[in-house]
């Protein structure tokens, strides 16, 4: 990837300024200064989802001193915030380290070709009034997120779309002037978008239900930080920098010990659960989920504003299956009726990897559904391009934070070695079996596997694990295993 500086070829080109985007501009800036690259951003504003999503109490499903960079540490005293706030600290991180004068904004990639022949990607890329500019880079990063942009999940609810006489209000395409004040509300779905709005749209309606075809699991946790030992002795980066990893350290301990046991666990959240509802919600049904622990995500309820609405008499769980909607009414299977003047389909999220983005090798489409997934970073038999994904049982900037750190080794190999492309091969004849890229049994994400990457059963293809471990493998690990890497002149395994 040796380069005049005057080439107009960028060296990176990243797809998304968002967590994952602005992650990646920091590690090439400061492990390969010496690199050219631009983030394109379709939209108007640095934060990506934290910018788009503008429901009712948007925030963070995990703790931001893990989802917040390593190299510049959440310092607020909350550990999940909301939306707002997680915007503005990404704007203020990216102009920290002068990422922001390297993004481009209202810049949609349509299509990316990569030309063997070139050795680059030839993209085509919609501006500002629906202009078409070509751009080229030898490496290109798609930071784009798990789920669609432009198109939510459509969830197959009789009567909803033709019969229901209310307001729909779609999560991912929240009415800026929606009134909710004194209005039924029924909010469908039961997993961290549902229990976030609930408690932030009971304060100001008549009454809000979340109506759940199965519960989720809920923990309330506290969500002030700042107050210990460490933050009265030790300088304000070092204090917040150990929050990071003792909350990392937190959730690995949750997540094992749910895994391990699995009915301790459950029954560990359920009674925490019981002593904060009131006499007339029973745990049983509406929260005694059929699975066990992590089989989905846990749910996190910050100092408990999900149960508070609920002991406030303002809100309401119901669970069951729905008949029908009929003007204003929800008919439930059990023969139960909720009236709504409103209705939140929050059951999930159409999910995207690649934002919409035609890839093609040499003209050739390229359905990344059918392509698995090498250190859930390349894609198999598709040169010099990466993907960033996150956890399922941690915050997606730690697996962000691994892919950044395990494509700058690979560049750096690239750079003195005189490469000028790397293609991730499975061998062949190998006995290698598909895997979900995320083991996760929620609904919008089995529905997802055909438009998902797969994983493998063994070596550099299998699945990740967990962070500390992940992170030793971007450090350390090889950047060779079946890794192909090409020059002009010559070809090497």
């Amino acid at each position: 990837m040796n380069h005049p500086t005057s080439d107009p070829v960028h060296d990176v080109i990243i797809v998304g300024a968002g967590i994952s985007g602005i992650n990646t501009a920091y590690h090439v800036q400061r492990q390969l200064p010496e690199f050219t690259y631009s983030i394109l951003e379709a939209r108007d504003n640095i934060g990506g989802t934290w910018d788009l999503f503008r429901y009712p109490g948007i925030r963070s499903d995990t703790d931001l001193h893990t989802f917040g960079f390593g190299w510049n540490p959440w310092d607020e005293t909350r550990a999940i915030a909301d939306g707002g706030s997680i915007a503005s600290y990404l704007r203020q991180s990216a102009e920290k380290e002068g990422i922001d004068r390297h993004i481009q904004f209202r810049h949609r990639v349509v299509t990316a070709n990569w030309s063997t022949a070139k050795q680059r990607w030839d993209l085509d890329v919609e501006v500002k009034g629906g202009q078409r500019i070509p751009l080229q880079a030898r490496f290109l990063v798609l930071g784009t997120g798990y789920y669609d942009y432009t198109e939510g999940l459509q969830p197959e609810i009789p009567g909803l779309s033709n019969t229901f006489t209310g307001t729909i209000a779609h999560p991912q395409f929240w009415p800026e002037d929606l009134d909710y004040t004194d209005k039924r509300v029924v909010i469908i779905g039961s997993g961290a978008t549902a229990i976030t709005l609930l408690p932030n749209m009971a304060a100001q309606a008549a009454h809000v239900t979340m109506l759940q075809r199965s519960p989720t699991y809920i923990m309330s946790i506290n969500n002030t930080t700042g107050g210990s030992w460490r933050h009265k002795l030790l300088p304000r980066s070092w204090a917040f920098t150990m929050d990071r990893w003792m909350f990392m350290w937190a959730i690995v301990l949750i997540y094992n010990f749910c895994r391990l046991f699995p009915e301790r666990s459950r029954k560990s959240l359920q009674r925490a659960v019981e002593k904060q509802l009131p006499d007339h919600i029973p745990v049983d049904p509406h929260f005694t989920p059929p699975y066990k622990p992590w089989d989905q995500r846990l749910c996190f309820a910050p100092d408990g504003d999900f149960f508070e609405s609920l002991r406030a008499g303002k809100a309401h769980v119901e669970t069951g299956r729905i008949k029908t909607i009929t003007d204003n009414t929800v008919h439930l299977e059990s023969g139960r009726q909720l009236e709504a003047d409103i209705i939140v389909p929050a059951t999930g999220l159409k999910l995207a990897i690649g934002g919409r983005i035609q890839i093609q090798v040499d003209r050739f489409p390229v359905d990344l559904a059918d392509r698995y997934a090498w250190n859930t970073a390349l894609l198999q038999d598709v040169p010099n391009l990466a993907f960033m994904m996150g956890y399922i049982n941690a915050s997606w900037t730690l697996g962000a934070e691994t892919t950044s750190h395990i494509l700058c080794r690979i560049w750096r190999h690239m750079k003195k070695n005189g490469y000028s492309s790397v293609i991730p091969r499975v061998p062949t004849g190998s006995a290698i079996q598909p895997r979900a890229i995320w083991n996760l049994d929620a609904t919008y994400v089995r529905q997802a596997t055909r438009s998902m990457p797969r994983c493998g059963t063994f070596g550099p293809w299998k699945g990740r694990t967990s962070y500390v471990v992940d992170l030793w493998k971007a450090k350390y690990g090889s950047i060779t295993t079946d890794l192909e890497f090409q020059s002009a002149s010559r070809k090497s395994q």
